[in-house]
């Protein structure tokens, strides 16, 4: 626990810490616009990585970081978002088979299949985009959410399937909890921003499905599912780093559900009776997590561990440590419990010393063990979404989604 100003909660110094971060990634990711539109994948000095062509989740994540960016007054942050989005109505369209490809190349190739992670973030692209003002959003979030009612949600059981063809034809029997997680995220924020409450009570039924695996599995959320839901738990045993999919239990993804509960609890009850249970599960959740804080003998928070929590894959992610600060903020704000305060601080600074490019520019996204600098699952610093989105949410209504909540607080 620190006691500096700069990483304490409700401190002036904090704010202007995170605040300075928030602009600092603005400026530090503006040549995200590739020429044929949408984002390319940002090198560690913010230049673009031609290899990567535009990828439709990288292109989303930028057109919700800079929507709100625009809301918040950053010059020229609009024409930014923009970019992003002609690359959502362009390049990255299918026009064919409806939908959007993975990944589109600099020869104008594109990789196959219709992924749902990369779908539920245009739904949370065209939300943002739609409280900014931007032209063309309502269009692009009416086609959004018609194409994932269409292929990805399934209603009968309360969760979205994950992998498609490009055609659509055939589906992958992989389920996985990473796309329902920003799945979770996507429909909260189509609620908030358009007041259509049948989104949140879908990510509620989702929320239902991770808590009661969730405790069934000692507070360890399983990640991976065959097509009938069963689980998977030797899932990428041989390719345990899997850059989407990682063997075994994800302390960042349990703290990120935390949140995601936490916020929809507090947005779906009128008193915190209704909600107690939530916060309850989102509080184990989180306490499971952070027991891989320091568990491997070096600071930081272990990328997995084993489902008795033994550190697998040893690498610190930085997009773990920005929802540690979103999380620990939330549920400080949910509980009032002082525990969470102090585990924002801790954060707070390690992210301060470890994962903060004070040269360069931006977040480092990969730390070996002892945390210096790695790019073997994340090279470069691809976009801006975990890193911006924590110097903000801890300061906003944690019942409310971030995009709205800006919006709410201008």
């Amino acid at each position: 626990m620190t006691n500096n100003p700069r990483y304490t909660l409700g401190t002036e110094a904090n704010r202007i810490f995170m605040a300075s971060e928030t602009y600092e990634l603005l400026k530090f990711g503006k040549g995200f616009p590739a020429p044929n539109g949408g984002s390319g994948w940002l090198n560690a000095d913010g230049t673009l990585d031609p290899s990567h062509g535009v990828e439709t989740w990288i292109t989303s994540r930028m057109a919700h970081v800079y929507s709100i960016g625009a809301m918040l007054g950053y010059l020229g942050a609009g024409e930014l978002a923009d970019a992003a989005l002609k690359g959502l109505t362009g390049i990255l369209h299918d026009d064919e088979h409806g939908g959007w490809y993975p990944q589109v190349f600099a020869d104008g190739t594109h990789a196959p299949g219709k992924v749902c992670y990369a779908h539920a973030f245009v739904i949370l692209a065209a939300s943002s985009a739609l409280l900014a003002g931007r032209p063309g959003a309502k269009e692009l979030l009416d086609e959004a959410l018609a194409t994932y009612d269409k292929h990805f949600w399934n209603d009968e059981i309360g969760l979205a399937v994950d992998t498609w063809n490009t055609e659509f034809t055939e589906l992958d029997p992989y389920r996985g909890l990473n796309a329902n997680m920003h799945t979770t995220e996507a429909f909260l924020a189509v609620a908030d921003a358009t007041g259509d409450n049948a989104y949140r009570v879908r990510a509620g039924r989702i929320i239902d499905h991770v808590i009661g695996w969730a405790k069934h599995n000692e507070w360890r959320i399983p990640e991976h599912f065959k097509s009938d839901w069963s689980l998977d738990l030797e899932c990428n045993v041989d390719k345990k780093d899997d850059q989407f999919k990682p063997y075994g239990a994800t302390p960042g993804h349990g703290i990120e559900w935390a949140r995601l509960i936490t916020q929809w609890a507090l947005s779906s009850f009128a008193n915190l009776d209704g909600a107690q249970p939530y916060v309850d599960a989102a509080e184990h959740l989180f306490a499971r997590a952070v027991a891989a804080w320091n568990a491997d003998g070096t600071v930081g928070l272990a990328y997995t561990t084993d489902w008795n929590g033994k550190p697998v894959v040893t690498d610190r992610m930085h997009w773990t440590l920005a929802e540690s600060l979103n999380t620990s903020a939330t549920l400080y704000a949910a509980t009032g419990e002082e525990m969470y305060a102090n585990w924002y601080a801790t954060f707070a600074q390690y992210v301060d010393e470890h994962v903060i490019d004070h040269e360069s520019g931006s977040w480092f996204h990969q730390l070996d063990k002892n945390n210096h600098v790695i790019g073997t699952v994340w090279p470069g610093k691809s976009d801006l979404y975990h890193a911006f989105q924590s110097t903000l949410i801890p300061f906003l209504d944690p019942a409310v989604s971030i995009a709205t909540a800006v919006r709410n607080a201008a």
